[in-house]
């Protein structure tokens, strides 16, 4: 290839990579200038993984990772090939030098905003403020259909801070006198662990606080029958305490 060609195709390289989305939660789609770029799975592995790092990664470390069950050179080779598959299309997802990988700066990814989120909802951020949640984004899966050892801990992660989070949020909706903006986040940690008692009980108190004393006794027999069956227990002291008194 001549220098002119060269030169004019990574300036169309630059050119495409302007706007970049990646997407992990519920499944794996990366877009480039708002188009669906396909990827051979050996690279979307190696973008998830360098993506669900926020600081760069050795090379060594990726591809050790990533190719466990094969010698070092072999792992080597196979991460040479998948980020030359990645950087294919055209467009710039990986800035890599030669001992360190981390994702470009131009491409967004779902789950690092979701996390933000959680984070500033945890840290009681936003709280006493009505500010409009998405909840949906706190009640996705990591790569549902991925099963490598790293993705299974990065799930389970994601998952307890998202349930964490969406009970942090309809609490400080609660708080702020707004059970009706408590309902969908309360709603969403039960779906997303039925067996998570501390849901329920704010899902409970949403109820209450709503008025609906029916729905909350209802629920409190659901989550009573679900822990029974499930796994044997009883409701804690402090969910019998929260429906007492509509019992009386």
């Amino acid at each position: 290839m001549s220098s002119v060609a060269a030169t004019r195709d990574r300036a169309n390289a630059r050119a495409r990579s302007e706007r970049s989305s990646l997407s992990l939660l519920n499944a794996f789609e990366l877009r480039c200038d708002g188009d669906v770029v396909p990827l051979p799975m050996s690279a979307q592995r190696l973008l998830a993984f360098i993506a669900l790092h926020d600081h760069a990664l050795l090379r060594v470390y990726a591809a050790g990772s990533l190719w466990t069950d094969v010698s070092d050179d072999r792992a080597a080779a196979s991460l040479r090939s998948s980020l030359w598959r990645v950087h294919r299309p055209g467009y710039r997802l990986v800035d890599a030098t030669s001992t360190h990988l981390r994702l470009a700066a131009e491409v967004d990814v779902d789950i690092r905003q979701a996390l933000a989120l959680a984070q500033r909802l945890l840290s009681g951020t936003d709280a006493g403020r009505n500010v409009r949640v998405d909840v949906t984004s706190l009640d996705g899966e990591l790569l549902p259909d991925w099963y490598d050892d790293w993705v299974l801990f990065e799930r389970e992660r994601f998952r307890q801070l998202g349930l964490h989070a969406l009970e942090a949020l309809a609490d400080q909706q609660l708080a702020a006198g707004r059970p009706r903006d408590a309902l969908q986040p309360a709603l969403a940690a039960v779906r997303g662990e039925p067996l998570r008692e501390s849901a329920h009980r704010i899902l409970i108190r949403v109820h209450i606080a709503e008025g609906n004393a029916g729905e909350a006794l209802r629920q409190y027999a659901l989550c009573r029958e679900l822990l029974r069956e499930q796994l044997g227990l009883a409701p804690s002291p402090q969910l019998e305490e929260l429906v007492r008194p509509l019992t009386r």
